[in-house]
């Protein structure tokens, strides 16, 4: 059964015809664009400005007010969180590397056009954000000629939206996705105008990339799975196109013996259909208005400018995931952080189904089947991992409290001298660490860092999007710490809301993975260095 949409709404996305309604997102300033911390928002203006919003990704922070000394943690947490745009957008007047494909997109107000002619198909109409005098352009910006041009205008809406023609198959077959090695994959092994040097470093990486890949798939073809051992050939990361077979596994949400996993998966994707039909049978007015009110100001703020987290279908899939898990989970409901937590499960996902980087394609490209059996895994997925860390989104968000203050003690230990700098500053670590763990470091990192950055934490356990992470962030502020001790409080604060991780790999997030993992080796038993515990 496909899952019912919710109330259909106008939405921010990369569709031209568009129409932003007067009951969306309000002008958020520059402070607090794509900010999912603060629950006073309000959305009680007519119209979004966008260039505000734009602008607050691309201008340097700015001036943080000192605190005075008895200012309290939970008044820290709510003014110091997310105070500045993430780091993934650089400052103002650096240079804007176009994205992958090179795409960008403009606006003109006087194109409004209707809701009616959005969804009758009608073009030429869109969103009202701002007074430009331009129109979309999407591809790669250079010039055309005229057969070229025909090429182009003949092929699907997204060049980037390819979905792999055993779609359905996988849908039904989970191990279907192993069966045929990925022609991307295969493209990248050729190399060309390299040395004999470079031609066999290249060769003796591929050589180990294929071995620990046979390694994987070893493991996970069995009749019933060895779970620690591929929990110790996950945490050294997992090969992308398993990733959506093994990532359930280690969240035990797929069984591990083989007989059972197409069953299971089918009867889960049948229950969370069923809980979407029921939620949202009588509509908008069955909903929980605050609840739906906040999820319909977040959800456009999920990753903004990456195309796939822009697409109409793939908000409408997120506000039903993260509205179904809100209502059956009514200790904590729906908060801020809980949408960007869902984004790499669904990146993950969607990558089976398709021979494209999953953040350049048109999910309303999806049949029925793929997208709900998409939508489903992710919720079900999510809701295992929030179950290990509910404590961090109840009232008073106790477990985020908790974390700070322990990473307060921990640093301490790891690094004296950067502690105390911090302190002669007054700089209190619920000033930047309330983020990092509400966000699990997604607003500091990308998808993709996270995406590998998890394969980790889920050999480790779900546990460890609570405990390994502490030691995480810890390693990730001490790796600033010469830095850090050469500013002062505003500047320190500065920086650390705007780091300059735009172009980590996996090699940094290795790196860092590793020293987290020597600092919890140390500690983690260790617990009178917890004071107070």
């Amino acid at each position: 059964m496909a899952a019912r949409p919710p109330p259909a709404r106008p939405h921010i996305g990369l569709n031209p015809t568009n129409k932003f309604s007067s009951y969306s997102v309000a002008d958020w300033g520059e402070d607090d664009a794509w900010d999912s911390a603060s629950d006073s928002e309000s959305t009680s203006k007519p119209d979004w400005n966008r260039s505000n919003a734009r602008a607050s990704s691309s201008t340097a922070p700015k001036p943080v007010p000192r605190p005075t000394l008895n200012n309290s943690s939970s008044t820290l947490a709510s003014s110091y969180t997310h105070v500045h745009a993430p780091s993934s957008y650089p400052p103002k007047g650096e240079q804007q590397v176009p994205p992958r494909n090179g795409w960008t997109m403009v606006r003109k107000s006087t194109d409004r056009g209707s809701l009616e002619s959005r969804e009758s198909g009608q073009l030429g109409s869109h969103a009202g954000y701002e007074e430009l005098d331009a129109d979309m352009i999407i591809g790669d910006m250079e010039p055309e000629d005229d057969d070229q041009a025909a090429i182009h205008h003949s092929k699907p809406r997204y060049e980037q939206g390819v979905l792999r023609v055993d779609a359905e198959e996988i849908v039904n077959d989970p191990l279907h996705l192993i069966y045929r090695q990925s022609e991307k994959s295969a493209s990248t092994s050729k190399a060309t105008g390299t040395s004999a040097v470079d031609t066999e470093k290249l060769m003796r990486e591929r050589s180990i990339r294929t071995n620990r890949r046979t390694k994987f798939m070893n493991c996970i073809t069995r009749d019933d799975v060895d779970i620690a051992q591929l929990r110790k050939l996950a945490w050294n990361g997992v090969p992308g196109d398993l990733r959506p077979l093994v990532w359930p596994l280690l969240l035990g949400y797929l069984p591990l013996p083989k007989p059972t996993r197409a069953s299971t998966l089918a009867r889960k994707r049948r229950e969370y259909a069923s809980l979407v039909e029921t939620t949202f049978a009588r509509g908008r007015d069955g909903l929980d208005q605050q609840i739906w009110h906040q999820i319909e100001i977040d959800v456009p703020r999920t990753r903004p400018g990456v195309r796939l987290w822009m697409q109409a279908s793939t908000q409408r899939s997120l506000e039903r995931i993260l509205y179904v898990w809100a209502i059956r989970h009514p200790a904590s409901g729906y908060v801020q952080g809980i949408n960007d937590l869902a984004t790499p499960f669904f990146q993950v996902f969607l990558s089976a189904y398709i021979d494209t980087d999953p953040e350049d394609f048109d999910t309303g490209l999806l049949p029925d089947s793929v997208r709900t059996a998409v939508e489903a895994d992710t919720f079900w997925c999510l809701s295992r991992l929030l179950d290990g860390i509910q404590d961090n989104y109840i009232a008073g968000q106790p477990g985020i409290h908790r974390s700070v203050k322990r990473m307060a003690e921990l640093v301490a230990r790891i690094d004296a001298p950067l502690a105390a700098h911090l302190e002669v500053e007054n700089v209190e670590f619920m000033q930047f660490a309330f983020r990092w763990m509400n966000c699990l470091l997604m607003r500091e990192i990308s998808v993709q860092n996270t995406i590998r950055m998890w394969d980790t934490y889920l050999a480790e356990g779900t546990d460890a999007f609570s405990q390994f992470h502490l030691y995480v962030c810890s390693a990730f502020l001490v790796k600033w710490s010469k830095k850090l001790q050469e500013m002062d409080f505003q500047g320190i604060i500065m920086f650390l809301q705007s780091l300059p991780t735009q172009g980590w790999t996996d090699h940094e997030i290795e790196m860092l993975l590793s020293e987290a993992f020597v600092h919890y080796s140390t500690w983690h038993n260790a617990q009178s260095h917890f004071i107070g515990k």
